[in-house]
């Protein structure tokens, strides 16, 4: 923590929880704790089905079948997502929770607004590859610029979209972006 002081914090931390031990729970709980005292987000890609070690964390961001598991709740509906989502924040004290829903596109649940369906966008979807890392990335660098959760959520969305748009592990370029948000298409 004290090497973390003698220089300028980032905008940001993101944990993505592959299940294979380097994120034990005191890992986990030490970053968080050293976080909140930096005042600096946390953005967790959670792993398995006991989410206590994510405790204090500000966005998690499981998809619909890690929600399920993590809550022992369904998840069929926007309704059993939203039921789900809350269980998480109350039990765990996270701030928000950015589910993943594959072609129904993603829902964002916090504890002190309406929850947010936003539908999925891509026009065809080539490749799911690199999608869940893209948008925890986007949402990640949205946070870290100062847009709220739900504004970094929307671009997020956008992201993903034009990631299952491509072949193969791709990247969202700004040109991409740019016409994504213009309402144009890239060559």
């Amino acid at each position: 923590v004290k090497s973390l002081l003698d220089q300028k914090p980032p905008g940001v931390i993101v944990l993505s929880d592959y299940g294979k031990g380097v994120l034990s729970e005191t890992v986990v709980r030490k970053i968080i704790k050293a976080a909140k005292v930096l005042n600096i987000p946390v953005i967790i890609d959670p792993k398995g089905t006991d989410y206590s070690k994510y405790y204090g964390a500000d966005i998690l961001t499981p998809n619909r079948k890690e929600l399920s598991e993590s809550t022992r709740l369904s998840t069929r509906t926007s309704d059993e997502i939203v039921i789900a989502a809350e269980k998480l924040i109350e039990l765990f004290a996270v701030g928000s929770v950015l589910v993943t829903r594959g072609k129904e596109g993603m829902s964002l649940i916090t504890s002190n607004s309406a929850p947010l369906h936003l539908p999925a966008l891509a026009r065809e979807i080539f490749d799911v590859s690199g999608a869940g890392d893209t948008l925890v990335a986007v949402m990640a660098a949205g946070v870290a610029a100062g847009m709220n959760a739900a504004k970094a959520a929307e671009l997020a969305n956008i992201s993903a979209g034009i990631v299952v748009g491509k072949i193969g592990t791709a990247v969202v370029r700004n040109i991409d972006l740019f016409h994504a948000l213009s309402g144009t298409v890239s060559e």
